[in-house]
Formats: C-alpha cells, sequence, structure tokens
C-alpha cells in the first residue's frame, strides 16, 4: 500500500480534519503494569486547544461523578481520553470489598451489552477477508434453523436489528459450569427464534441477532467465539487487561472487579460470591450475571478503561478493519428517535452537530459504556460495579463536557 494510502488510513474517521484525530505514532492511554491510578488520583492532563474546560480535573464532569461517589451511587472508573491522552482519569469504590481490593484504572469490569459490538466488528473482519457477505443468509453458514430464517434473514439483518426475529426468554436462573455448556445453551436457544416481522423491518435487537452471528463467526473460523475475538480484537488492540473471563477468574483474580447487587430487602451482595441471590430490580429481575460461566458468545466480555480507549483508537487507524470497513461499522442505518440511528450491534448519535459513536450496557452490579467523538477525537469510558449508578446520565453528562451541548441522552444499552 502506497504512503498516501497508508496516510488517509491514519487519519481515520470518516474523513474529519486531522486535527481531530490520533495522529500515527501518538501514545496511548498509559496502562502499563504498577502505572494503574489509585482511587481519586489523575495524570497531569494536557492543556491547549481542543479542551473543554468541563473535561479537566476539576472540571463539571469531574466535580459530578465525586458527588455521585460521596453519595454512594458510583463505584467504578471515568475516562476521558483526548487524541490518546488522559484528561481526566478518576476511580472510586471497592473493586473487591472482601479482599480489600479498590478500583483502579488496571481494573477489568464486566461489559454487558457494551461488548457486543465486538461481534460485529469479527463479522466485518471476516467479509473483509472476503469469507462471507453481508448478504449471506442464515442458512449459508449454519443448520437447524427454521426455513424461513435460514433462506430469509441475512447477516445484515441481524447486525442492524432488522431480523424480525423474536427470541425465547432466557433462564436467568440457570448456573452454568463449563464453556461448552454455555455454547450449547445459546446455539439452541437462537434455534428456536421465531419470525414475528418480515426480515428488513426495523424491531430493535433481539437475542437471536447477538447469538447467530457469533456462531456464523464460529463455523466459518472454525474456533470459538471468544477465542477468535481474543486473538483478532483484543490482542491486535493491545488490551492486554481485556478478555471473556470465566467465573473461577472472576473469583480468583485481582484485577477483575466484582459487581455489587442490590436485593429486595436492601442489602448489598457480591453477586459473584452468591449465585443463589437474583437481582430485584424490575429490568433485571432474577438475574445474576455470576451464574453464567462465561459471557455468551456475542455478548459482554471484561476491559480495563485504557483497554477500551485502544479498542476505539484502533477502529480509527486500520488495526482491527480497513477504513471501508469501519465506516460501515459505523455508519447509521436505522432512525431512532431524534438524532439517534442504529448502526452495526451499537446506537449511533448526533450531539451537539457531531457523531458519537458508542455502547452501553448494564447487569446486576454492571454498568459500562464507551463513546467515540471522531470529529474531536475524544473517548469517554463510565466502568461501574454497583447498582444504582446513573449510566445514562453519566454518560449525557460526559457528552456535555465534550461536545459543549446541554445534557441528553446516554449511551444506549
Amino acid at each position: 500500500m502506497d504512503s498516501d494510502i497508508n496516510r488517509r488510513r491514519l487519519l481515520g474517521w470518516g474523513g474529519v480534519a486531522a486535527a481531530g484525530v490520533v495522529a500515527a505514532g501518538a501514545p496511548l492511554v498509559d496502562a502499563r503494569p504498577g502505572h494503574a491510578m489509585a482511587a481519586g488520583q489523575h495524570r497531569p492532563a494536557p492543556t491547549g486547544h481542543g479542551i473543554p474546560p468541563d473535561t479537566r480535573p476539576g472540571g463539571a464532569y469531574d466535580r459530578y461523578v465525586a458527588k455521585l461517589a460521596s453519595e454512594g451511587k458510583f463505584s467504578g472508573v471515568v475516562l476521558l481520553s483526548h487524541r490518546g491522552r488522559t484528561v481526566l482519569s478518576r476511580s472510586y469504590g471497592m473493586a473487591d470489598r472482601e479482599k480489600g481490593i479498590r478500583n483502579h484504572e488496571g481494573i477489568a469490569f464486566s461489559l454487558g451489552s457494551a461488548g457486543k459490538p465486538f461481534g460485529a466488528v469479527a463479522i466485518l473482519q471476516l467479509a473483509q477477508q472476503g469469507k462471507l457477505s453481508l448478504s449471506d443468509t442464515v442458512g449459508a453458514h449454519l443448520k437447524g434453523y427454521a426455513k424461513d430464517i435460514a433462506e430469509r434473514v441475512t447477516i445484515h439483518h441481524l447486525l442492524s436489528g432488522t431480523s424480525g426475529l423474536n427470541t425465547p426468554e432466557e433462564d436467568v436462573r440457570r448456573i452454568f459450569q463449563s464453556r461448552r455448556e454455555v455454547q450449547e445453551y445459546y446455539e439452541q436457544w437462537a434455534q428456536r427464534s421465531k419470525v414475528v416481522a418480515p426480515p428488513g423491518t426495523p424491531t430493535g435487537h433481539s437475542g437471536a441477532d447477538i447469538a447467530i452471528p457469533a456462531r456464523i463467526v464460529e463455523a466459518v473460523t472454525g474456533t470459538t467465539y471468544w477465542d477468535y475475538v481474543q486473538e483478532n480484537i483484543f490482542k491486535r488492540c493491545g488490551m492486554t487487561g481485556s478478555a471473556f473471563y470465566t467465573r473461577p477468574q472472576w473469583l480468583t483474580d485481582k484485577h477483575i472487579a466484582h459487581p455489587y447487587m442490590t436485593l429486595a430487602d436492601g442489602s448489598v451482595v457480591d453477586a459473584v460470591r452468591n449465585l443463589d441471590k437474583s437481582s430485584s430490580h424490575q429490568s433485571t429481575l432474577g438475574k445474576n450475571p455470576g451464574r453464567s460461566f462465561i459471557d455468551a458468545p456475542g455478548d459482554g466480555g471484561f476491559a480495563t478503561a485504557p483497554d477500551l480507549v485502544r479498542f476505539a483508537h484502533a477502529l480509527s487507524d486500520g488495526t482491527v478493519l480497513d477504513r471501508p470497513y469501519a465506516e460501515l461499522l459505523t455508519g447509521a442505518k436505522i432512525p431512532h428517535s431524534g438524532s439517534s440511528f442504529g448502526a452495526y450491534d451499537m446506537p449511533v448519535r448526533i450531539v451537539n452537530g457531531q457523531w458519537v459513536f458508542g455502547r452501553g450496557g448494564g447487569n446486576p452490579g454492571v454498568s459500562a459504556s464507551w463513546n467515540i467523538y471522531p470529529y474531536t477525537g475524544w473517548v469517554g469510558v463510565v466502568l461501574g460495579n454497583c447498582d444504582g449508578l446513573p449510566l445514562q446520565e453519566i454518560t449525557a453528562r460526559e457528552m456535555q463536557a465534550v461536545t459543549g451541548g446541554s445534557p441528553g441522552g446516554g449511551g444506549g444499552g
């Protein structure tokens, strides 16, 4: 590839001004061993053009998160990065109360739905290599699906939330004991999906829309979804603290945050150490994230805040996807409410005159959000491990700080 093409690729997202993206060779967030941040600490922030006052240490966003933490409404990490340099990094609360381990930048948090775009990236990598086409139907790669799914539902339908499928309720009380058991359960679960609207109809993402592409990744590559993403996304991006950790690792690794779940009586428990306990919140009723031996294929995973910044920059510089496919990932496809749109496995939105790409997710004791601001080179990350954390409000405040606009909607689950 000639130097001019290389230069254009490194300019990153959508042909925006070079000043708004990470330059070749720019340092990423420092997360080297021994450099993790203690609770509430931060590194010296860069100053000068392009650093809005509300994003800086002591600014409005910093004060807002500190107030939440003081009120017991935030435990976790927030990070703001501009052109590959940390502007704000704050850590609050405990990663593991039983062992006395505090949250810091080197702690990996469960992502929930915020990990779903990894599956879309995996599919687009295979499309880029010519190993599949987005117009392929489910039946081109998988067996065991009803004819109306196998012959009419395409990969594009699944990734864009237009499959028209409805998936049965999950057995949220089941305690899984192996990776293989998880894999078999979600394979059979996805095969029980039903077509409830013509494919191509915007119906929102069902469980099958996430599980089936992951199964296609496995069928095409001959490896598990988890191993494929680990090798071709996490490793390529330098995401050394990120993985699809298993429950035994969650219990023993001091670098993984434990989710603290609030029960119906108001008491708070470590979800991973209390598999018999369940969430009482209406949106997650009966759930406990620790019951999954490993996150379902196409979903979840664990990441540190600096690793999510690395992922954001890897999307822009050609590390994981060539530029046309990176643009395809984030391109607005289906209109949602207001200035929000559906892309591949994530919402994208226009905030104060600029695009914001990202994904949020949650589970009992789990909150996660990462946002990319391609016009100006910002990345924002929020990772939490307690119930009651107002994730949508936090991400709205983040967007306000970065773009200078008024608070709006959050990162989407």
